[in-house]
């Protein structure tokens, strides 16, 4: 199966433009965040999703905890997905899923060690895909992705193997190391941000460069079923 590529910190129109015509898959959408690039206001990332073609994911970023709010959040953004980027209680999630059946649900696992496979098993049967950062979310200041850092892909490596659901992989990636992380690990996706990135602004070239490094790891593949949870909760 081919790997997917989702673009982060997507700011505008024509930056969404921008990444879907180079056949991103999936745009990331940060709402408010303690810290970190990318936030940007609620009308605006409506703005956007109004704009984006069949085919392409948005893909909410928000950093709440409490379903009320996310599913808030959801309704004035119209996002088709939710990409969870602290640890939420399970009834969090529970609310989204009565109140928003259609979206997809996202979890963020901040990877430190290898008791994070731990705690992606433990959450993967209730969402429909993790996403392994590097963020470090027992700061004051919670850091919840946006680093640019690299975590130990060995540990990454084998919570893609053990998940009952598809695996993103996030951290520090860039062009010159992409390819590397997708044999590694293996990922249903990879998530970039920074490493698309000049002085703050999407890159075009830089873009292509990434896109064409994941292209020479991309597998021939008979079909791209749909990325969805695999065990109801």
């Amino acid at each position: 199966m081919r790997t997917r590529v989702k673009v982060c910190c997507i700011s505008s129109p024509d930056e969404a433009r921008l990444a879907w015509s180079a056949g991103v898959d999936v745009l990331g959408l940060v709402s408010a965040m303690p810290s970190g690039p990318g936030p940007i206001e609620e009308e605006t990332i409506a703005e956007i999703v109004a704009t984006v073609p069949p085919g392409v994911t948005t893909m909410l970023l928000t950093s709440r905890t409490d379903g009320a709010g996310i599913v808030a959040q959801l309704r004035r953004t119209r996002a088709g997905a939710v990409q969870l980027v602290d640890a939420v209680p399970s009834a969090t999630i529970k609310v989204i899923r009565d109140v928003a059946p259609s979206v997809r649900v996202v979890q963020v696992i901040h990877v430190a060690d290898a008791s994070s496979l731990d705690e992606a098993l433990e959450v993967a049967p209730l969402v429909d895909a993790l996403l392994l950062d590097s963020g470090n979310p027992t700061l004051t200041v919670k850091e919840l992705g946006g680093t640019g850092r690299v975590h130990d892909w060995r540990v990454s490596a084998r919570i893609a193997a053990a998940s009952p659901v598809p695996v993103w992989l996030a951290g520090g990636l860039h062009a010159g190391n992409v390819a590397k992380a997708i044999r590694q690990v293996r990922p249903f996706g990879v998530d970039v941000c920074s490493g698309v990135r000049t002085a703050g602004q999407l890159d075009e070239e830089k873009l292509r460069v990434f896109m064409a490094a994941v292209e020479e790891e991309r597998e021939p593949s008979m079909g791209s079923p749909e990325w969805r949870r695999a065990a109801t909760s």
